[in-house]
């Protein structure tokens, strides 16, 4: 059984991580926490095989944290941006889960961690150092939280605001399913919830990683990650998500090649 401890701001993330690994029947969890403080703390006299970590946290990054740990530990990136996980990825020792972590993709990265188990690793410290380099310059905009939401023109959006009164809702763009418009007004869909939102469809277009999403419709765009199925509609096609909600989305009938496309199929 393979040792690990998970490391994440967000405590729905680190829940359903855990129930994930405990279904792999191949994981006990040594430990878990929302606070990098507190795993720096715990990891000094906890011997773990694997650290689930993700990178972009407040306070201290998880590159942050690595640069701090005082031994090297292999260790999977969850994380919900592109850019850092293709970093990380290119390191051969480290290996990352795009979230929402599929239980396959898991599967994939235990496999991959048994594999190396008891070959020579690099420094985990140098790596971090490594990787903080290669996302821009070592900008605070790249690995600090709170900035995303401020980009100039041009800059790719990794979170949104939502706000409603005095009430701020911080959505992680990875894990928004689809964006629609509707009387005048946008809204992003995340965790079964509709959000309302200062950008129009035009210009989320133009700020999205066009690699993840695409529009289907004058009033959708969609995340291709969350695109279980598809099927013919009355004028084009319909996708149905892999949501909790089970959502349907009608694809124009001018933009079902270019989704086939993106989907490879």
């Amino acid at each position: 059984m393979l040792r690990a401890y998970i490391v994440d701001d967000e405590r729905l993330a680190v829940e359903r991580l855990t129930r994930l690994l405990e279904a792999t029947g191949r994981v006990h969890l040594a430990g878990s926490t929302i606070d990098p403080e507190t795993a720096l703390a715990e990891l000094r006299d906890r011997e773990v095989d694997v650290l689930f970590l993700d990178i972009q946290m407040p306070g201290l990054t998880g590159f942050d944290l690595l640069e701090r740990l005082d031994r090297d530990v292999p260790v999977i990136f969850t994380t919900a941006y592109d850019r850092y996980a293709l970093d990380a990825f290119a390191v051969n020792s480290i290996d990352y889960l795009l979230k929402p972590i599929e239980p396959d993709r898991l599967e994939r990265a235990l496999d991959k961690l048994t594999r190396l188990a008891g070959q020579a690793r690099p420094d985990v410290r140098a790596l971090a150092r490594e990787l903080a380099a290669q996302l821009g310059s070592g900008s605070s905009t790249a690995l600090g939280g709170g900035s995303s939401t401020s980009l100039g023109a041009g800059r790719r959006l990794d979170r949104i605001a939502s706000r409603v009164g005095e009430r701020t809702t911080v959505l992680e763009v990875a894990r928004i399913s689809h964006f629609f418009s509707k009387d005048k007004l946008t809204f992003a869909v995340s965790g079964g919830r509709d959000h309302a939102i200062d950008y129009t469809l035009a210009e989320l277009e133009d700020r999205l990683d066009q690699r993840r999403f695409v529009r289907i419709h004058r009033a959708t765009i969609a995340n291709l990650a969350f695109v279980a199925e598809l099927y013919p509609g009355v004028d084009g096609m319909i996708i149905r998500l892999k949501d909790d909600r089970k959502t349907e989305l009608a694809v124009a009938r001018d933009r079902v090649r270019d989704l086939k496309d993106r989907l490879g199929i």
